[in-house]
């Protein structure tokens, strides 16, 4: 079966980078997406999500120019460098991966994705 995990999470001052790391194990299909969403009040909201297929990318409008996400093909991984960080990027961080190999479907919905279990990132003032 499928199994996600993410780390990576923590604390950090205003104006620094953290890095959240993901492993996707049990995945049968080369073609797939995978993405970074914070927990919102009702629904997780897509930051980035990378294609296996091309490594296409896709970012939130509040991410372009400030959040990296890349990935490691031989593992199945993927990492989200997120730097110039503010208090209102604090909050759980979920992994997920979409059969899908499309960056926008899998960001903006999210449906029939796999979840991992969340990490949390905590910006100070």
């Amino acid at each position: 079966q499928l199994q996600i995990v993410e780390s990576g999470g923590g604390l950090v001052q205003a104006g620094g980078s953290l890095v959240l790391s993901c492993t996707a194990s049990g995945i049968t299909s080369e073609n797939y997406a995978m993405g970074w969403f914070r927990q919102a009040p009702n629904d997780r909201q897509g930051v980035a999500c990378m294609s296996s297929v091309d490594d296409s990318t896709f970012y939130s409008d509040s991410a372009k120019g400030r959040f990296t996400i890349s990935r490691d093909s031989a593992k199945n991984s993927m990492s989200l460098r997120m730097e110039s960080l503010n208090p209102s990027a604090r909050g759980v961080y979920y992994c997920a991966v979409g059969l899908s190999p499309s960056t926008r479907s899998l960001c903006f919905r999210g449906s029939g994705a796999s979840w991992g279990q969340g990490t949390q990132v905590t910006v100070s003032s």
